[in-house]
């Protein structure tokens, strides 16, 4: 343990092989993020909508820049400029931990265009492209089906991925079957793959959200709200342990923050968690001390109950979903509706800059 207390969370990166990482590429938080263990982050359009709105004082004269010197650019083409640039500043806060690692840590995630979701071949070159912005440059892409279909090739071609938008055992599981492939492929070809640090999400707080909306739509009373927060954390304990099983070597990703157990359910396990800087600040000021339980299976009577919501049992299952039906699983649907709007809501920020508002002084 390290001779000075930094806190929950930093205690549990040097005591047990659980890693977390700054759900933002917000420099403030970020910074915080680092001192206190965290060597990772994790972005997406609604994260950097909300960095740039925080942090607009350090990035107005820029984004006036690229405005002033590409005089033919669009607001799309401005607001692509802009959100890889922000990804690009978090990922040069983590380059000292990526080259301290030999270039298995330090990893800035950047989220690819969200209505590509069905386009496979647009995913691929956003991935490449994305992933040429920094050595230490991850990439998301959506575990739909088109994501899926991807995955091997641009694991193949040296791209580090996290797949994301991911609920549920099936997904995890398709996603990291599909890196083996593209790893197997590189090693069959003599190529490294010692340098690439795939990760695979579980939104564990947002599968929580599904389930909770369903019990209260559909009037399932039997299902108490006690139950519910554990709906994440039982898809992914199974999906850790099959992970184990099967040797596969992606690392499994927690993420979509709403309670405690999305933290002390998973420390102790080989798996990365992404926490929202306010609930790092939450952690650390909190009297838990991290002490292992992923190895701990939720108890079964919370299973036998959650069991009774039909799309538990789809997330739940290994085999609960067919690739074909990723797209439509609801949580998907959500998320990517709330990407697409939070890239729409970017680029009208950005519109503003270029276009201000002669009705407002």
């Amino acid at each position: 343990m390290p001779t000075t207390y930094n806190g929950p969370l930093h205690e549990m990166t040097q005591t047990t092989p659980t890693r977390y990482w700054n759900d933002s590429c917000s420099v403030e938080e970020l910074s915080y993020a680092i001192a206190r263990g965290a060597d990772g982050a994790t972005s997406n359009p609604a994260i950097v909508l909300n960095v740039l709105k925080k942090e607009m004082h350090l990035w107005r004269e820029r984004i006036l820049q690229v405005i002033a010197d590409n005089p033919t650019w669009g607001e799309t083409q401005v607001s692509w400029q802009v959100y890889t640039e922000l990804a690009q500043g978090g990922a040069a806060l983590l380059r000292p931990t990526f080259e301290s690692s030999d270039h298995r840590r330090g990893y800035l995630s950047i989220q690819t265009d969200p209505a590509l979701y069905r386009d496979r071949d647009g995913l691929l070159a956003q991935a490449l492209a994305f992933a040429a912005l920094a050595p230490n440059m991850q990439v998301k892409i959506p575990a739909t089906s088109a994501g899926i279909a991807m995955i091997a090739e641009a694991t193949y071609r040296g791209v580090s991925l996290n797949v994301t938008v991911s609920f549920s055992v099936p997904q995890a599981l398709a996603a990291a079957e599909a890196i083996e492939q593209g790893l197997r492929r590189r090693e069959a070809e003599g190529l490294t793959t010692t340098t690439l640090a795939p990760v695979v999400t579980i939104m564990v707080g947002r599968n929580d959200d599904w389930m909770t909306l369903l019990v209260a739509r559909d009037g399932m009373d039997v299902v108490g709200a006690e139950h519910l927060e554990w709906c994440g954390v039982a898809c992914f304990k199974r999906a850790y342990g099959l992970f184990q099983e099967r040797g596969y070597r992606a690392t499994l990703l927690a993420a979509a923050y709403r309670n405690l157990l999305h933290w002390t359910e998973f420390v102790g396990g080989d798996v990365v968690l992404t926490m929202p800087w306010e609930w790092q600040v939450t952690f650390n000021q909190s009297d838990v001390r991290p002490s292992p339980r992923m190895h701990m299976p939720v108890d079964p009577a919370i299973i036998a109950a959650l069991s009774q919501i039909p799309d538990f049992r789809r997330a739940y299952a290994p085999d609960g979903m067919a690739v074909a039906e990723f797209d439509t699983f609801g949580p998907t649907v959500r998320t990517l509706r709330t990407f697409s709007e939070s890239w729409h809501s970017f680029v009208g920020v950005i519109r503003d800059l270029m276009l201000p508002n002669p009705d407002v002084r």
